[in-house]
């Protein structure tokens, strides 16, 4: 009898080594991101949020895979929803299809002209702008505009104004940097465009540019200029919200640290009474 227990002991033990060895592997972070859009994200590995993924990785004592898609419409329904992967990088604070983390920064529309010009805009209504080939980024085929772009229409500034779309061609590097890209051509005068995106082809440009936040008064409400962005993970996964938020916390100033290599242009409050907290 003492035999046969002994086996069967060695037996358990010996069905137990692949499990022991299994958990002894690290986890895997799955982040949902895009292949092709810095500063984000590529598939190299080369945008913040890659950086800012390897960083949550290694204090979590994880690894961290990817499933790729392009961060368009349909995005999140294609990835996180349909459970390929548990974790996007940036998306708006309160973003409702998803479950969102504290945010870990907060940045604005900018205006990017070329630093020879010295136009020195900020306000949305300079009166500059009038005589001014602007260029917008526009979001899908039904040609949806960006917050500057319907404050330059609510103004009536609209033959001077050129769009560019954001996905542009998704064959070529980075494609939202068109926009920016024709600034240092000297294609348009100045672009109105999202912060990281500029503030990030701003400082790769060979030709000197000068980013400026975009400040805009009360009667360009309800559109908002800036926003707080959070990471996000699926709806009802308290616990790695919880987990992201707790890193975020402690790792602040590592995480700007970060943001600001890449030119991000960070602010700590609205620039006007209209812009709130949150998207």
């Amino acid at each position: 009898m003492r035999s046969l227990v002994s086996s069967l002991f060695l037996l358990a033990i010996a069905a137990l080594q692949p499990l022991a060895a299994i958990a002894a592997e690290p986890e895997t972070i799955r982040v949902c991101a895009d292949p092709n859009n810095l500063p984000f994200s590529n598939r190299a590995g080369e945008g913040f949020e890659n950086k800012l993924a390897e960083m949550v990785a290694q204090k979590f004592g994880e690894s961290v895979s990817y499933t790729w898609w392009a961060q368009r419409r349909g995005f999140i329904r294609h990835t996180l929803k349909a459970g390929a992967c548990d974790l996007v990088m940036g998306v708006p604070a309160q973003y409702d299809l998803v479950e969102t983390t504290r945010p870990y920064y907060r940045s604005t529309y900018v205006f990017v002209s070329r630093a020879a010009r010295h136009l020195q805009l900020e306000a949305i209504d300079d009166p500059q702008l009038r005589d001014l080939a602007i260029g917008v980024h526009l979001i899908g085929d039904d040609g949806s505009n960006t917050p500057p772009a319907h404050a330059l229409g609510k103004q009536g500034i609209v033959d001077n104004v050129h769009g560019f779309m954001i996905y542009g061609d998704y064959r070529e590097p980075n494609p939202p940097a068109r926009l920016i890209e024709a600034v240092a051509q000297g294609e348009i005068d100045v672009a109105a465009a999202w912060g990281p995106l500029a503030g990030y082809a701003a400082k790769q440009s060979k030709i000197p540019l000068t980013v400026r936040p975009i400040i805009a008064g009360e009667r360009f409400a309800p559109q908002q200029f800036q926003f707080d962005i959070a990471m996000g993970v699926r709806k009802g996964d308290h616990v790695l919200r919880d987990r992201l938020s707790d890193f975020i916390a402690q790792h602040r100033a590592e995480i700007t640290a970060l943001l600001q290599s890449y030119g991000v242009p960070l602010v700590a409050k609205p620039l006007s009474s209209e812009a709130g907290e949150h998207q």
